[in-house]
């Protein structure tokens, strides 16, 4: 996709250590355009969250980006110096993640914590700060924000919390968002106002959104285009109708089945087979291969790369073979 605002090219994130290395993120590829919502899912241990990290430049130690690039806005980011990616992490694209209370101080106000990241990137004054700090917390929907802004963490519910963390993202105006599961610890009637939140800020502001979750709901709920990753890698990419009603990966059919339809009358939901390979036994092949219900000979022998399959891409040989392919 030409003019992406983001672009992640053959990216490998591996962890070395004394028994060898580990390569958690495979040859990883995708683009963002400014203003989309790009959703990211996947099971636990799959690399979404890894991902996430490696684009913000907070990859924990020993891990380290191995190949490939990540560009932003034209310019590669993936081996700036530590302070040139924190200005840059700051300023032009914003994180929010999954528990607020480790993404606030609680030994500071939240209004602090506000006008010291919006001075540290816009050139403001004190004054200036906390006029825009208090626009950001009504902007997220905190009631009575002039009086709120001098409280503290602690009292503030979890929803709220999470609006603040989503202001602190937006303090900046950054062009991206990485959000990292920013529903997962809330009920179900806080994650719907966040996920409404989220898309009238994007729209607002015309942000673009990278969203890390392992919930189809809030991926068919909030983004445009959806990846679904498996073991490291993605294995189907497309846009969020179609991957969500006309899959090509077995995985993601399989993803898909596991949903609860409203309209359906099943006694029992479809489950994937088996559990995701641990990082030191990955097959040989298509790393789904052991749990898929539609393998075939060549799926053990050779590792698809994403492929054009209808109107998403799939990491999957029966996109292009035959329907009579032998298992």
């Amino acid at each position: 996709m030409s003019g992406a605002l983001l672009e992640v090219r053959n990216l490998k994130v591996e962890f070395p250590g004394r028994r060898g290395t580990l390569l958690a993120l495979d040859d990883i590829s995708f683009d963002i355009s400014a203003g989309e919502i790009l959703g990211v899912v996947g099971e636990s241990g799959a690399g979404k969250s890894l991902t996430g990290a490696a684009i913000i430049g907070l990859l924990d130690p020993p891990g380290r980006i191995a190949a490939g690039e990540i560009r932003f806005d034209g310019q590669r980011i993936d081996n700036l110096p530590y302070e040139a990616m924190r200005k840059v992490r700051g300023r032009s694209i914003g994180a929010i993640f999954q528990d607020p209370l480790t993404s606030l101080n609680p030994l500071y106000t939240i209004g602090r914590q506000l006008t010291e990241t919006i001075q540290t990137h816009l050139p403001m004054s004190d004054a200036d700060a906390r006029t825009r700090a208090i626009r950001l917390l009504e902007e997220t929907g905190i009631q009575a924000a002039a009086q709120r802004i001098d409280q503290y963490p602690h009292q503030f519910s979890g929803g709220m919390r999470q609006r603040v963390v989503i202001a602190l993202a937006l303090a900046a105006e950054p062009k991206l968002i990485v959000a990292d599961e920013p529903t997962t610890a809330l009920d179900v009637s806080i994650q719907a106002q966040i996920i409404q939140l989220l898309k009238r800020l994007c729209r607002e502001h015309g942000a673009a959104v990278m969203l890390v979750t392992h919930d189809m709901g809030v991926i068919a709920e909030t983004c445009d285009r959806v990846a679904v990753m498996y073991a490291g890698r993605i294995a189907e990419i497309g846009p969020v109708h179609d991957v969500i009603h006309a899959s090509r990966h077995p995985y993601t059919s399989g993803l898909m089945g596991s949903i609860p339809a409203m309209d359906e009358d099943r006694e029992r939901l479809l489950q994937i087979d088996g559990a995701m390979p641990r990082l030191t036994a990955i097959p040989r092949g298509c790393a789904f291969n052991p749990r898929c219900p539609q393998v075939f000979d060549r799926c053990r022998a050779e590792r698809p790369e994403l492929m054009p399959a209808g109107a998403t891409h799939a990491a999957c040989w029966r996109v292009e073979a035959p329907a009579g392919a032998a298992a």
